[in-house]
């Protein structure tokens, strides 16, 4: 099989947990750049990358990257390129794009400009004059960033967020690529009880228990390319047959969700069971004021209402001082809290051992970490 560049897009401040784990699946020729990570692989990684990565939001085939200020440079470079060797005769190749700080910042006629170079390569290679455009799809991105075009081709199709197990959306919904970021940045143990005070629909008790037990998140989903015909079956086939028999099922979780929202919860417990994971999960419906637990050194991770909405910063003020007193029992705990509320440190009572800037969509937030004592080392829980 060929190697070939494959970039995992990644939001903001989460590069580097996908670069990492993009070296835990084994491609350790790996650059971090803002907003993706570069690595070689071949076609087996990406069916690999699409079924394992957790924090990632896509896994793209890079065809080429070149300087681009003019469109007659658009299209002679897009034109050099290799479209063949991916795209068959009846490829669907849609192309989409966007334009930052660039000469050529007509993002539609970028696009025109690189399907035509596209379609005047395939003319070449296949010898014909049009294309029905009827096979499986090819969804080719024209990117400009300071003048710099890169072209790639989604293997992903709906992004990797999208797990299959959350059919129904909650209010205000937590990512789930976003959830098991968090997870992989607080370095839970899944010897230590975690809890959840604001879990909503479920998603980072969920994606808890998915990383806990070595559940791949693509494992129950298709991807666009699993219908190219230059990537086997056998080799779908073979990477989810991997990911099963590294499931672990040999210890149970002290994973809990409660929140105040009856009708979340059973949300919550809807999409843990079509993850497979609910009898490692319990949800329990309960103010956070009422937080408590017989384990110790344990985690509290959560994203509360950030009071984003008119006349809801008083009662979001209110809540996170409920939290600090709550919190007060847990005295041996570490927590970690995502939110974009500016004053939340006051209202909480404490600096944050560490902090880290990520976005919530495209709301800019702070990751509150506050470490816990560290357990004697004799002290089992």
């Amino acid at each position: 099989m060929a190697t070939f560049e494959l970039i995992a897009t990644a939001a903001f401040g989460l590069e580097a947990v996908v670069a990492r784990e993009v070296k835990q699946l084994g491609y350790d020729d790996v650059r971090v750049e803002n907003g993706r990570v570069v690595f070689s692989g071949d076609e087996k990684a990406i069916c690999r990358a699409n079924i394992w990565l957790r924090s990632a939001d896509r896994v793209l085939v890079k065809m080429g990257e070149f300087k681009a200020t003019t469109f007659e440079q658009l299209f002679e470079e897009t034109k050099a390129l290799n479209w063949h060797d991916w795209l068959p005769e009846d490829a669907n190749f849609p192309v989409e794009g966007k334009s930052i700080n660039s000469t050529l910042f007509s993002v539609p006629d970028c696009q025109a400009i690189v399907k035509k170079a596209v379609v005047e390569k395939m003319k070449q290679k296949y010898q014909r004059s049009w294309f029905d455009e009827q096979g499986p799809r090819y969804t080719i991105e024209v990117g400009l960033l300071k003048d710099i075009a890169t072209l790639t081709i989604d293997t992903s199709g709906a992004g990797l967020h999208k797990r299959g197990y959350r059919q129904l959306v909650g209010q205000a919904p937590l990512k789930e690529t976003l959830a098991a970021a968090l997870i992989s940045l607080s370095r839970w143990r899944e010897d230590r009880a975690l809890i959840d005070p604001f879990c909503g629909s479920g998603t980072i008790p969920i994606e808890a228990a998915l990383t806990a037990l070595n559940i791949a998140p693509g494992l129950k989903r298709e991807f666009t390319a699993s219908k190219w015909p230059n990537i086997p079956a056998s080799l779908w086939q073979e990477a989810r047959e991997e990911a099963k028999s590294l499931i672990r099922q040999d210890f149970s979780l002290k994973i809990i969700g409660t929140d105040i929202d009856a009708e979340a919860l059973s949300l919550a417990r809807h999409h843990a069971r079509q993850a497979g994971v609910e009898q490692h999960i319990h949800f329990q419906q309960l103010p956070v004021k009422e937080i408590r637990s017989s384990h110790k050194y344990g985690w509290v991770l959560c994203n509360p209402p950030y009071g984003e909405r008119l006349g809801e910063a008083r009662e979001v003020a209110a809540l996170y001082t409920e939290m600090k007193e709550a919190f007060k029992r847990l005295d041996t705990w570490s927590f970690y809290i995502l939110t974009a509320y500016p004053e939340f440190e006051h209202l909480f009572g404490r600096r944050a051992d560490k902090r880290r800037k990520l976005y919530n969509g495209r709301l800019e937030c702070q990751f509150y970490q506050f470490f816990g004592p560290k357990p004697p080392r004799a002290a089992k829980d």
